[in-house]
């Protein structure tokens, strides 16, 4: 007698069974069953979903809000958006590099907090030309951050210190000593906060006025996109990137097939405490312009979960970082239109990150389905044959 194979996982294999694909296909579902999720759990407060989602998207100024104040519009709105999505293309990138090298850095609020206070103090509070000055933030951000990165991927390589723990260690320091510099020298008696940086140095171009609209410029986000295509090119099409890839794979076998593991975890490290400190500047001295005491930017521990729904594609990493920028950036307009609390938008977050966090399950039921399928379709072959 026949079996019959159920239709729908006859249709869940054909949508996710091709493992060419499956990178994108698995993360997308996966993000899809957590937007359902949510959507239940709004409806479940009385509230309706699809209303909320627009709310996210106006927020955002992806989607047209109903009217705006002075001086704003949907461009500019969106244009705000890209300034708040630029540092955490950048932190997400960070923490993939490492990722590729088997290394987890834990340490980017850390590193960008360096960077921009460094950055701030030696061109920030100077008298700089822009032209002189931007460049010279981004350099500062690079050398910074790189160094902090490599000083971890020195501990690791050198006495086997676990760059977890060495990364928090590190964030604790750079914290406080931040801290106690701005209190003591550079803090604004106003706001409590260090004193704002010049518009020179700044990596947003602040209120620019275009026909009658001000609007927020990032100057960073061409940059961030630009460096994300560049280390999918490292990563893919260098002997570098085959190397990073090997020794975060195998470190026994790599060092066995001649790759220097010690060299390459130094520079994956460097190369994420770079990408890290291009973070720090494009938020302390882009989206924001000052520095809070004793507080991490939550940007730097929230790109580990975009990296890891992004799969640690450069690429990858564009979209799921567009993504979570959208819940983070209109979660307030949200909340002060769809009537609900604002931490929602972090639930819905957290359903994301769940369920990306199943991928390796997902992927483990498409493979045993399939099997499953062609079991059956053998069976009944055999029975037709007969």
């Amino acid at each position: 007698m026949k079996r019959k194979v159920n239709p729908f996982s006859r249709l869940f294999v054909k949508l996710l069974g091709n493992e060419k694909y499956q990178s994108f296909t698995i993360p997308v579902f996966a993000i899809i069953l957590s937007l359902i999720v949510g959507a239940v759990l709004i409806a479940v407060l009385g509230k309706d979903p699809i209303s909320a989602c627009i709310n996210l998207l106006q927020g955002s100024g992806i989607w047209p809000k109903p009217k705006y104040a002075g001086g704003k519009s949907m461009l500019t709105d969106l244009l705000s958006f890209m300034n708040y999505w630029t540092p955490m293309i950048f932190a997400s990138l960070a923490v993939a590099v490492a990722l590729k090298a088997g290394l987890f850095n834990i340490g980017v609020s850390g590193q960008m907090l360096a960077s921009g206070f460094i950055a701030s103090v030696l061109i920030g509070y100077s008298g700089l030309s822009a032209v002189v000055a931007k460049p010279a933030v981004i350099l500062i951000a690079i050398v910074v951050g790189g160094l902090v990165g490599a000083f971890i991927g020195w501990l690791k390589y050198k006495f086997n210190i676990n760059e977890v723990v060495s990364s928090i260690m590190i964030n604790y320091i750079i914290q406080y000593v931040v801290a106690f510099l701005i209190n003591t020298k550079y803090v604004d008696p106003v706001s409590r906060q260090s004193q704002n940086i010049s518009d020179a140095s700044r990596l947003t171009l602040m209120n620019t006025q275009i026909g009658g609209y001000k609007y927020d410029i990032p100057l960073g986000i061409i940059l961030a996109i630009i460096t994300a295509f560049i280390i999918r090119f490292i990563l893919n099409k260098t002997t570098f990137g085959y190397e990073l890839k090997a020794v975060g794979s195998n470190r026994k076998a790599s060092a066995y097939a001649g790759i220097n593991v010690g060299k390459n975890m130094v520079l994956a490290m460097l190369i994420s405490g770079s990408l890290a400190g291009l973070a720090g500047v494009t938020y302390y001295m882009g989206y924001f312009s000052s520095i809070q005491p004793k507080v991490l930017s939550a940007t730097g521990f929230d790109a580990i979960a975009v990296s890891l729904l992004g799969n640690s594609n450069p690429i990858g990493i564009l979209f799921s970082s567009f993504l979570i920028s959208i819940i983070g950036k209109g979660r307030t307009y949200m909340s002060s239109s769809a009537g609900l609390d604002a931490e929602i938008a972090s639930v819905i977050t957290g359903l994301i990150l769940l369920f990306s966090a199943c991928s390796a399950f997902i992927q483990y039921k498409v493979k045993s389905t399939k099997e499953q399928i062609k079991e059956i379709e053998k069976q009944n072959n055999a029975e037709v044959k007969k």
